[in-house]
């Protein structure tokens, strides 16, 4: 008797045991607890604007992707690098550069590549219905400025971003290397927080130039109510090379599964209004699948401001 009794209250342990390991949903039908996941991306700017933008985007993915979601911001280009190897980050909407750094680290894999609206490379406004892969780097300069070319920024003081942003630094100084000026050597380099910090610093006179993304007058046009930027800023040079757009990249350790999961729900983002205003945090207009191999160029680039 007591033998049976002894097997009666081990298999009571036992159930007690896979209910704790599942969730009850709103019908009283017992789930499988689904493990929470973090995103973080990189915010275009440092103005606490971000963040309260941060928290519908975590709903919408929460209910999506029918799990628990937490959404961070990465500080600069290097957290969301440091965040993704240290696998306190499971998906990252990562800048090109700083997605190279993770996925030769082996610690991020690049699902789906963003799609942005193309500008004219004359007049720097947006091509209407016009989508695109890549963008250029872009120097910018006041337009009473007498600088008209890369080589007349030696000696000039420019604002940069961080040493891991492609257009904010990568791609302009080693053209600037090609073109016969090293600005790490002959200009003065100041990395600043965001891009309007850098379009401040031009406008007072602070800066002579800044390096930042293509059509970024038209993008923090809003933000400067008192300034109009194409008439008080005008482009210096857009960067020959092209740069791949962000990456949507997913932790290497996230099951088959849950990747093919997360890649429907970005894929599905631009077919409803809550998903389209989830991609307007980065001013994504879409995704596509992505090849690695598009981020190559970065890799290329990256090596010769190394050298």
């Amino acid at each position: 008797m007591k033998f049976k009794q002894w097997i009666i209250g081990l298999i009571s342990i036992m159930l007690a045991v896979t209910l704790v390991a599942c969730g009850t949903d709103s019908n009283g039908n017992n789930d499988e607890v689904k493990e929470k996941l973090v995103v973080q991306f990189v915010p275009t700017n440092n103005d606490g604007s971000m963040e309260a933008k941060a928290k519908p985007f975590a709903e919408y993915l929460s209910k999506q992707l029918d799990r628990e979601v937490e959404v961070t911001l990465a500080t600069d280009y290097s957290t969301i690098v440091e965040a993704m190897s240290s696998n306190q980050v499971d998906i990252g909407i990562m800048p090109p550069a700083a997605y190279v750094q993770a996925k030769d680290m082996g610690k991020a894999e690049a699902i789906l590549t963003s799609q942005l609206g193309a500008y004219d490379k004359e007049t720097g406004l947006p091509l209407e219905g016009e989508l695109t892969n890549t963008f250029k780097g872009e120097v910018l300069v006041r337009s009473d400025s007498d600088i008209h070319s890369l080589l007349d920024l030696k000696g000039k003081r420019i604002a940069t971003l961080s040493p891991n942003s492609a257009s904010g630094y990568i791609y302009p100084v080693a053209e600037m290397k090609d073109a016969g000026i090293d600005p790490t050597t002959e200009a003065t380099l100041t990395t600043v927080n965001d891009i309007p910090s850098e379009i401040t610093a031009v406008l007072n006179g602070q800066m002579d130039a800044a390096f930042v993304f293509e059509g970024a007058r038209n993008v923090f046009a809003s933000s400067f109510g008192n300034n109009d930027l194409f008439e008080e800023l005008r482009v210096l040079y857009l960067t020959e090379g092209d740069i791949p757009n962000d990456a949507i990249a997913v932790s290497t350790d996230m099951d088959e599964a849950l990747k093919e999961q997360v890649k429907q729900v970005f894929l599905d983002m631009k077919n409803d209004e809550e998903g389209a205003e989830a991609m307007s945090l980065w001013n994504h207009q879409g995704y596509q699948e992505a090849a690695d191999s598009a981020y190559d160029t970065v890799r290329h680039y990256t090596d010769q401001v190394l050298e």
